[in-house]
């Protein structure tokens, strides 16, 4: 929500300034206020007056108060009135939300210097204080709620008269000591907070970002707080320095101080009982409930935070959901799942598409000097039940741990594989390709669940959610040199070092199951993107798809910028232009990775190609009709073979006889887990391959590749 300015055209609004202070050694201070009228009020007529005093309302200065032609002083009953008052029209109606009704009107409450939208419910709000209330709004049972002279809604800016930095309120992202901290404002993207905790070695840049968070706000004392329009309040204690869109719903909090509560009508956010948020951005769509307390935070739009979940000096991404556990200092990108309370995450990057289960304990800075560790976790991170890992440590993408205590420093740099603690023989066991081979179900299924579950209707940052893009390919290509390199057994493995910081041994296993796994999935990356070319462009021969193709670029480094990838390139180019002033303002920054995202097909095609060019050692001269009918083929049979793996990995829970043993027979477990041929999601794989091979055998046929 937009914070109103004293310059505002909004319906209703207006701003108070303090400047004067009473002679040294005194406390207290009185306030001027400033009103800009936009809208017909009048001030309250002899009669109105009356009216209002036979209800048993009270005014320090009846003159004071001003209202609309609609006003209906009847509807107005056992309120004090301080300061300036502008109320808007009152009918003899009433508001009505699920069961909860209530009449229009002001009713025993204590209301100061606030305008009061038109057709308002308000009824036992002991103390409202500088508030701006849009129409319908519906208030009850409220014990203060107030905004001070000095709020400023969950933004990390300074005030009037406030120059030391230490009054700043930042976010402590990523590490306990503070050294990546970010200053938070309404509309942070997952990509600034990244970036103004990751080039933390850039001073100019760091100045930048400050620079132009400052920019988006003024410096002057006394904005009103604001609620929108239908939104509904009943039964909280404390609600200060807030500012509230329209059509929230707030039922029972103990406490929300310092923020910014975004909400409207398509994207309705909710907060629930006993929660307590203090110093916090929460994004349109959220919803809060169930005693969660949360302290120096940003939560973007569409996430959950819930149960007595704790959330503390932490950034979480859109389409996110923390229930029960506790996250501390740690910067988190989309579509992040934390369900369990016996879970905690401290001190961590972790960069989407995460699952992290009951008993895990992600990052302690017990064992260390101080606490000043991280975790990096590249997307797809999926530590299993009762995972205990210790500062520092770095996983690629994709990484899965099995059960058990880490005791030293990890850095794995293989994606997509299972990290296993061998107590008996006392080694690290990594599977690489371990999803590819055994669990593609949800591997896949993953992907188009985080699609399907992306609530966000203004995407300035366009993420990836398939398992295959440019950072994974990339991360392939880095595996392939790693275990290429491998002197392997003829049980197919082989010992490596510094992926664990002991003097144990690092196994690494089917070292040459996985080299052919990733070499697959290269290929069917390639195969994707110029079947999509293909598609898109229309094209209808193989001398038109060379000129629409190039394999002359190298393959680029490419980085995760909030869930969206972008090349390094493009990433020190923006970092450049906003040292320069190029850039200006958040507002460009975003326009960016619109740009980027707009771009990103045709990058990620180019990088599609610089892929199989250098898998394949091709070039555009030695790319022919045999080369391209052998990528149909094998992206083909590739996309074949993961179809049956998505079959025969959920299959697994149909005929495992420990999983059938609580079910009498076929029919019961079929009523329970639905019948295995009816699962939509495979069902919706094989349409896909079978779109694919009829696209490819058109393609054959018509360009005669046969």
């Amino acid at each position: 929500m937009n914070i109103v300015k004293k310059s505002s055209v909004s319906q209703i609004g207006f701003h108070f300034v303090e400047k004067k202070y009473l002679p040294k050694g005194k406390d207290e201070y009185h306030l001027r206020f400033q009103q800009y009228n936009v809208k017909n009020y009048h001030p309250l007529s002899a009669e109105q007056i009356t009216v209002l005093k036979n209800n048993n309302n009270t005014s320090d200065n009846w003159k004071n108060i001003s209202v609309s032609k609609k006003f209906n002083p009847a509807l107005v009953k056992n309120c004090r009135f301080f300061g300036i008052i502008r109320i808007g029209e009152l009918e003899e109606i009433c508001h009505e939300f699920h069961d909860f009704i209530m009449p229009v009107g002001l009713y025993n409450s204590t209301i100061i210097s606030c305008d009061i939208g038109d057709n308002v419910c308000i009824d036992n709000v002991n103390y409202m204080s500088h508030y701006i209330i849009e129409n319908d709004v519906m208030l009850v049972n409220i014990n203060e709620l107030a905004t001070t002279e000095k709020a400023r809604f969950g933004n990390g800016i300074l005030k009037e008269g406030e120059e030391d930095e230490n009054q700043r309120m930042i976010i402590e992202v990523c590490n306990e000591n503070g050294g990546r901290y970010i200053i938070p404002f309404d509309g942070m993207l997952a990509g600034d907070a990244y970036m103004w905790s990751k080039y933390r070695d850039d001073d100019a840049l760091l100045n930048k970002f400050k620079t132009l968070t400052e920019k988006k706000f003024d410096k002057q004392r006394g904005y009103y707080g604001k609620i929108g329009k239908r939104t509904i309040i009943k039964n909280c204690r404390l609600i200060k320095d807030t500012n509230i869109g329209s059509d929230a719903y707030i039922k029972g909090a103990n406490k929300l101080k310092n923020l910014t509560i975004n909400s409207d009508a398509e994207r309705k956010s909710q907060i629930g009982e006993g929660c307590e948020l203090v110093n916090g951005i929460i994004g349109y769509g959220c919803r809060i409930f169930y005693g969660v307390k949360a302290v120096r935070f940003i939560v973007a739009s569409h996430s959950q935070l819930k149960y007595g979940a704790r959330l503390i000096n932490s950034y979480l991404g859109n389409n996110s959901t923390i229930s029960c556990c506790e996250v501390l200092n740690s910067m988190i990108f989309n579509a992040h799942e934390q369900h369990h309370n016996n879970s905690f995450l401290c001190a961590s990057l972790v960069m989407g598409q995460s699952n992290i289960a009951a008993g895990a304990t992600l990052g302690s800075n017990h064992n260390s000097r101080s606490a000043d560790g991280e975790i990096i976790a590249g997307r797809g991170f999926w530590p299993g039940l009762c995972v205990s890992l210790k500062h520092n440590s770095k996983f690629a993408s994709f990484t899965c741990i099995s059960k058990g205590d880490y005791t030293y420093e990890l850095n794995i740099p293989i994606p997509f594989s299972l990290i296993s603690n061998d107590i008996k023989n006392d080694q690290l066991v990594v599977m690489p390709a371990y999803w590819f081979m055994y669990n593609m179900y949800a591997l896949s299924r993953n992907a188009h669940k985080y699609q399907d579950r992306d609530k966000r209707t203004e995407k300035i940052q366009k993420i990836e959610f398939d398992f295959l893009g440019p950072d994974t390919i990339n991360e392939m290509f880095e595996a392939l040199h790693i275990l290429e390199s491998l002197q392997t057994n003829e049980k197919d493995e082989a010992s490596i070092k510094g992926w664990e910081n002991s003097k144990r041994k690092t196994i690494v296993i089917k070292v040459s199951e996985s080299i052919l796994a990733y070499k697959q999935m290269i290929v069917l990356y390639a195969g994707n993107q110029i079947l999509e070319l293909i598609k898109n462009k229309k094209i209808q021969h193989f001398v038109d798809l060379k000129k629409h193709l190039s394999f002359k670029s190298k393959r680029n480094h490419w980085i995760n910028i909030g869930g969206q990838l972008i090349q390094e390139k493009e990433v020190e180019r923006l970092k450049n232009n906003i040292k320069n002033n190029k850039i200006n303002s958040w507002d460009k920054v975003h326009q960016f990775y619109i740009a980027q995202g707009n771009n990103y097909e045709n990058d990620k095609l180019n990088h599609a190609a610089a892929s199989l060019s250098e898998l394949w050692k091709i070039s555009s001269a030695t790319f022919t009709p045999t080369i391209f009918k052998q990528l149909l083929e094998e992206t083909l049979n590739t996309k074949s073979n993961i179809n049956d793996l998505v079959f025969e990995t959920r299959k697994k829970d149909y005929t495992n006889p420990f999983r059938k043993m609580t079910y009498e027979n076929q029919s019961e477990m079929n009523k329970v887990l639905g019948k295995l041929e009816n699962n939509s999601f495979i069902n919706e794989q094989r349409k896909e391959f079978d779109v694919m091979k009829k696209e490819i055998m058109q393609i054959l046929k018509k360009w005669k590749l046969n």
